[in-house]
């Protein structure tokens, strides 16, 4: 019940703070764009059209947050966790295309060059940076947990990452007018937001596949059962998540032929001890007193099987 309440709680801070950020995006957006087209800049084009992202981004995740709250039921026994990662994935794959659009126009700028207002270029850019480090800070608690959360962070990141770089064009170009930097800057930035776009696709995948956690030591985590007092074996071994954070096991545990009684007594020492040690409270222990026919940790099922 503690452990729910701490997620009821922290889900509502986590929305609260995701609609602070939608607010102070959606305010640079308009700033930007009217800046960028006066001031002929590729680069503050570009952070606006990534800022615009960012709202799709912000509120998506918003939803995703706030229907994660709801209670599980007959049609959804999980409840709504899992749509953080389908968020994730979402967010994971505009961050894509929004990479291939920087690219796109970066090299139709490369071709026909114009002049870039350098003095505007800077001084909206100083403002774009510290509008995106206070949004980026309001959603980086809890992003390293949470795949949803981790999404629009790295959108945030990014942007924190591409006004810096549209600021040092600008004096760049001030001083030197070398007006290339700024679709060049557009490309960096653009590889960026790949690299971290291509990160979260990944996780976001891993997640929906129900592989291993990659921070759970599967050899240890089975180590850890066996010198449990009363367990002599286990199979059918199962360990995956559904959101990044709540993990789950399921396992079969080979026991001698002992009462009800202690048999719940061993169940309650193995779930503890996951807890503790593995981070893993969501666990369905079902006891036996002989092993599975294939003496295979991970028993496969046959699912044609009648």
């Amino acid at each position: 019940m503690e452990h729910e309440a701490f997620l009821h709680d922290w889900n509502r801070s986590s929305l609260r703070r995701l609609v602070l950020s939608l607010a102070l995006t959606l305010a640079l957006i308009v700033v930007e764009v009217l800046a960028g087209l006066f001031a002929r800049s590729l680069a503050l084009l570009t952070d606006a059209a990534h800022n615009f992202t960012d709202i799709l981004a912000l509120a998506l995740s918003a939803w995703a947050v706030w229907i994660a709250a709801k209670p599980p039921h007959a049609g959804k026994t999980y409840g709504y966790h899992r749509a953080g990662t389908l968020v994730a994935l979402v967010n994971s794959l505009t961050l894509v295309v929004i990479a291939v659009g920087i690219f796109y126009e970066a090299y139709k700028r490369f071709r026909h060059s114009s002049d870039v207002q350098a003095d505007l270029l800077i001084g909206v850019g100083l403002a774009a940076v510290v509008l995106n480090l206070v949004t980026a800070l309001l959603i980086r608690r809890g992003a390293k947990h949470d795949l949803n959360l981790r999404s629009a962070f790295v959108h945030l990141v990014g942007d924190v990452l591409s006004t810096i770089g549209a600021v040092i064009a600008g004096v760049v170009i001030r001083f030197t007018g070398w007006n290339w930097l700024d679709p060049f800057v557009s490309v960096l930035i653009g590889f960026l937001i790949l690299w971290n776009a291509i990160g979260i696709l990944r996780e976001a995948l891993h997640i929906l596949m129900e592989s291993t956690p990659s921070d759970v030591d599967m050899e240890r985590l089975q180590r850890d059962i066996l010198t449990m007092e009363g367990v002599r074996g286990v199979h059918d071994l199962h360990v995956w998540s559904i959101d990044g954070r709540m993990r789950f096991l399921s396992a079969h545990l080979v026991t001698a032929d002992v009462p009800l009684s202690v048999g719940v007594n061993i169940q309650s020492a193995v779930r503890k001890m996951l807890a503790d040690r593995h981070a893993i409270r969501h666990v369905t222990l079902q006891l036996e007193c002989a092993d599975c026919s294939s003496n295979n940790l991970y028993c496969t099922q046959d699912v044609f099987s009648n």
